[in-house]
């Protein structure tokens, strides 16, 4: 439990970190490299219009970033009957008794609350995610996942212009490590080139493994389940894919995929409001 919760705690500042390089990468590294003559540089300009994509896809990403955050499912462990001398610790799913928790409901021992529609502990937000932030933290992977190949791409085209190298040939790019690691021992590479190199394996990692995040809890969402119910085994009512979208994105879902917008209210505020 002690790894977990130091765990909780270094995610996010590896997170912040590696965003923080990334901007300044971009910002001060690739897009300048990119113009020839600034005088002369016509207003949609490559260079222009790159910047301009990196600037919008990192403010998703980060926007959505600090709503799956403010967003914190609420506490359900506060309004719940978990029965006299039942332990919070001890309750999952309903199975104390009848009419003593809400379906899909978990206790996170690292966030040490009670949670609706508990899908999972994400350790890179240090919160879990529920219903009240499955939209964003998925719009979050989403944009940081187009944000990484957007860096790669733009870190690759910094390389072949430094380097005078070409990536036209697909092992290039899987031979160019272990061959910029011996020119870089050799003193031929410089520590700045031998860093941006670092990263591009870096984006392209993180880029992959946040898509294929995206993907898979886009395909739970259309079946209505959870990863933490799938890992249970919990059985769940089928129900259209149109309104399992709807429940977590809402009818307001197009202003989502453009700007981070606060998620919609969990299913459970809405039943105590009625």
């Amino acid at each position: 439990m002690l790894v977990l919760r130091l765990l909780n705690v270094v995610a996010p500042a590896y997170f912040l970190c590696i965003s923080l390089v990334t901007f300044v990468l971009q910002i001060f590294v690739f897009i300048p490299s990119m113009f020839r003559d600034p005088s002369t540089t016509p207003l949609f300009s490559p260079a222009l219009l790159h910047g301009a994509l990196f600037l919008f896809l990192s403010a998703n990403a980060l926007g959505n970033y600090v709503l799956v955050i403010q967003s914190s499912p609420e506490d359900l462990g506060k309004d719940l009957n978990l029965g006299k001398g039942a332990e919070v610790a001890d309750w999952l799913d309903g199975s104390r008794s009848p009419g003593s928790a809400l379906p899909s409901t978990h206790f996170c021992r690292l966030c040490a609350r009670v949670t609706q529609r508990h899908d999972h502990h994400c350790f890179f937000t240090g919160n879990c995610i529920g219903s009240r932030n499955m939209r964003n933290f998925i719009m979050f992977c989403l944009y940081t996942s187009l944000a990484c190949l957007d860096s790669l791409v733009a870190g690759m085209a910094y390389i072949s212009a430094t380097l005078s190298m070409s990536f036209a040939d697909p092992l290039a790019f899987l031979t160019l490590l272990p061959h910029s690691i011996s020119q870089f021992f050799s003193g031929a590479l410089l520590s700045s080139e031998m860093f941006v190199i670092l990263m591009l394996y870096l984006w392209l990692g993180i880029g992959l493994a946040c898509a294929g995040f995206c993907c898979h809890q886009m395909l739970l969402i259309l079946r209505g389940q959870t990863r933490y119910q799938v890992r249970k085994g919990v059985v769940v009512r089928a129900r259209p894919w149109r309104e399992n979208l709807q429940e977590v994105f809402g009818k307001k879902w197009l202003l989502g995929l453009l700007i981070p917008v606060q998620n919609v209210e969990s299913s459970y505020r809405r039943q105590k409001e009625k």
